[in-house]
């Protein structure tokens, strides 16, 4: 499997609340901070489900 960087780049502030709980389940807790993930088929639903909030590139 590759590996993907999954940046925050908006604020959760007035989202909702299960975008909230998917961005904590990614691991972030703020804007500008970046995480390593495989890029497994769960983890790609994820950023799907929030691609508004994030930034996801090839590692």
């Amino acid at each position: 499997m590759s590996k993907v960087i999954i940046t925050q780049i908006k604020s959760t502030n007035s989202s909702n609340k299960n975008h909230i709980a998917t961005i904590k389940a990614l691991g972030l807790h703020r804007i500008g901070q970046a995480v390593e993930h495989e890029a497994t088929p769960a983890i790609m639903g994820m950023v799907r489900r929030v691609a508004h909030l994030v930034r996801c590139e090839e590692a």
